[in-house]
């Protein structure tokens, strides 16, 4: 008997919609199909994670590019301390070309955020059309 409880235990922990089924079914609706609001649901969940997931990728390939960017800078100022020297047209060049540097980098930076944002407004607007197709789908069952 504990074994049982214990397996019942391991499988709510994998998955939380079963026993959120189970209580559905002891409210049964006429004409609504709980079920297929949990599944709903769990689907739901599943798109929020997957844009979560988008997400945080994303800040981690962005963390990573700043440290790396950050690395060259300091490679870069160490290499021309002792090269510009004194001579003013030596430290115009190098100031222009960190300048064009910095704005290649924050493209760069910007364009890795904008790729992370997309594929989570991706993951939660095909959730979203596939929501609104379900409705659909329900109000034809319950009209037809």
């Amino acid at each position: 008997m504990a074994k049982s409880t214990k397996d019942d235990a391991n499988q709510s922990a994998a998955n939380p919609f079963a026993e959120l089924s189970k209580m559905y079914e002891q409210f049964q609706v006429p004409g609504l199909d709980l079920s297929a609001i949990a599944d709903a649901r769990r689907k739901d969940v599943e798109a929020l994670v997957q844009a979560n997931k988008a997400v945080y990728e994303g800040m981690q390939a962005l963390a990573a590019k700043q440290a790396e960017m950050f690395r060259q800078a300091m490679a870069d100022i160490q290499g021309s301390v002792g090269t510009a020297g004194t001579n003013p047209a030596a430290q115009t060049e190098l100031a222009r070309k960190a300048y064009e540097k910095a704005l290649v980098d924050m493209k760069e930076l910007a364009e890795i955020a904008r790729q992370s944002q997309t594929e989570a407004m991706a993951s939660i607007s095909e959730r979203a059309t596939q929501n609104l197709q379900e409705i659909r789908e329900m109000v034809k069952k319950q009209s037809g």
